[in-house]
């Protein structure tokens, strides 16, 4: 699917044929739009390559053309094995235009449309590169805060839990964290590789800008690696704590079946065909059942003293 989005004094506009100075979004291209693409000058290997599910943040240039791969978040589904992982998107910067290739359409890009990044603007191409990679940036630091939410709700439920469910919740999250390291240390290396370039540097603002973007980025290096940490040592702490909670059930389980097992053990003996104690007597029934409360109640206090109930 090709977008194309020319920024104007309302916002994005969109139009049924690129113009220089436009923005062209590409999603998961078709062979027809790949041949479009590339008679409007894009080199095939700059829209191939994003599309590549693995590929490493860089920064290439060929005959004027720049092609910048970074790794953005995106989230799977609450449900999914890896609920936020990566992928590659590509910018590509020539002459006339700017464009962007992703396997899929993503927050990201979406709230690039929407306007949800200050300062937007199409013609200003470096500029809205930085703009779009200081929303990568805080994109996953929000997420990273969806993160702590729900492992702080899995915290509550592990502590009252003798299953595993909740610490394979866990383990899905420390999956996400571990996809979000490896892709922000890229982005990293891109990102100082375009702060020595000169193009960044034209305007002070620009310099600026990208700046923040490595500051943000660095945030969210830190907080990622913090919250990796944090979700360690909580797995293997609750998984402490889930043992100790089902030897606790085990424990009540075990007491009841000896409490239990008294008041049987006497109607057992009731039961016989032998002379017993009071067996003539009227009340004998009564007396057996008054004795085998007594009992189970009595070794009851004597468990709930121990600690054992």
């Amino acid at each position: 699917m090709i977008s194309i989005y020319m920024s104007t004094e309302t916002g994005l506009t969109t139009l049924t044929e690129p113009i220089e100075g436009s923005w062209i979004n590409v999603i998961d291209p078709t062979p027809e739009e790949h041949a479009r693409l590339e008679k409007l000058g894009i080199p095939r290997d700059y829209i191939i390559n994003p599309l590549d599910i693995d590929e490493r943040p860089r920064v290439e240039r060929e005959n004027g053309e720049l092609l910048i791969v970074l790794r953005v978040p995106f989230f799977n589904g609450k449900g999914a094995d890896i609920p936020y992982s990566t992928i590659p998107m590509g910018i590509v910067l020539t002459e006339q235009y700017l464009l962007t290739v992703c396997k899929q359409d993503n927050v990201i890009l979406q709230d690039m449309v929407r306007g949800r990044a200050r300062g937007l603007s199409t013609p200003k191409r470096y500029r809205f590169v930085l703009r779009l990679l200081l929303l990568t940036a805080t994109t996953y630091l929000n997420y990273l805060r969806e993160i702590t939410k729900i492992v702080d709700i899995l915290e509550d439920q592990l502590q009252l839990s003798t299953r595993n469910r909740e610490v394979y919740e866990l383990l899905k999250y420390q999956k996400s964290l571990t996809y979000f390291t490896t892709a922000l240390k890229s982005n990293e290396l891109m990102m100082e590789r375009l702060q020595r370039s000169s193009q960044f540097k034209t305007f002070p603002e620009d310099e600026d800008l990208l700046e923040d973007v490595i500051t943000e980025n660095q945030q969210a290096i830190e907080m990622t690696n913090i919250t990796s940490n944090i979700l360690s040592s909580m797995m293997d702490a609750f998984a402490s704590i889930i043992s100790n909670n089902l030897n606790g059930v085990m424990k009540f389980l075990a007491s009841i079946t000896i409490i239990l097992s008294l008041p049987t053990l006497i109607a057992s003996f009731y039961g016989m065909n032998v002379k017993l104690p009071f067996m003539t007597h009227p009340l004998a029934f009564l007396f057996t059942v008054v004795l085998s409360m007594a009992i189970a109640f009595a070794v009851g206090l004597f468990f709930a003293k121990k600690d054992w109930l």
